[in-house]
């Protein structure tokens, strides 16, 4: 064969999807995936991938922080196929999507406060059945508390100032010994403020509440000038002291 030859001949290797150490996750080495728990749908134009019978989404970390936080190395993974998730900002439902194939026995109440994103999760929610979602200010969890009481997990990805305060008020209606994933945008707390001042202070803030941080991750570079910050409680937060 000569050399012009070889140099025309491209061999494409397909790399296995195969589970990694995170529940209901996948990888194929450079991408993550999650099982399509409505197979031949899309929710975002990701792309879909079929091995073995079985339909994977792909899990594009640039779209979603959640997965940044596993791209970036994060270790604790409380996801479970019959978790009960509160996620407050859940927008048009990019990472509540994945989060309803992890958890595919479990169900995923979604908060958003806008109504335009709001119907593209009454959409979402039409196939999705684990997916509950609710239009509603996350600032005041008593109008939707009835519906997440006892949530194994809370995720917050919600543009504010006070980020931490608007999470410790959720994690109110969380018992003890849950998790919560706290997603810090520094720009929305302090424009002003290097980015790693912003997770010090949000971190230390929380340190001081009735929880335990147990792993901090910049998102970078997936998500610029954004933390994930990974908390368990100890003992029921609305206790008295």
């Amino acid at each position: 064969m000569t050399r012009s030859l070889k140099n025309s001949v491209r061999f494409r290797v397909r790399v296995p999807v195969v589970p990694t150490d995170h529940a209901g996750v996948f990888t194929d080495g450079a991408w993550l995936y999650t099982r399509n728990r409505v197979p031949g749908r899309k929710v975002y134009g990701e792309l879909l991938r079929e091995e073995g019978g079985v339909e994977y989404r792909r899990w594009d970390a640039e779209r979603s922080k959640l997965a940044a936080y596993l791209k970036r190395g994060g270790r604790i993974w409380p996801f479970r196929e019959t978790s009960f998730v509160l996620y407050l900002g859940a927008a048009s439902g990019t990472t509540v999507s994945h989060l309803s194939d992890v958890c595919s026995l479990g169900t995923i109440v979604a908060v958003e406060i806008s109504p335009r994103s709001f119907r593209d999760l009454v959409r979402l929610a039409e196939s999705r059945t684990n997916v509950l979602p609710v239009l509603a200010d996350a600032a005041h969890p008593d109008t939707y508390g009835a519906r997440a009481a006892h949530a194994d997990v809370l995720y917050q990805d919600v543009a504010q100032r006070d980020q931490e305060g608007l999470f410790q008020k959720n994690l109110s209606l969380l018992g003890p010994g849950r998790f919560g994933f706290l997603i810090v945008k520094s720009r929305s707390a302090d424009v002003a403020a290097e980015p790693a001042a912003v997770f010090r202070a949000a971190t230390d803030r929380l340190r001081s509440a009735s929880v335990d941080v147990i792993d901090v991750r910049t998102l970078d570079p997936f998500a610029k000038d954004h933390a994930a910050i990974v908390v368990r409680t100890t003992e029921p937060q609305g206790a008295k002291r």
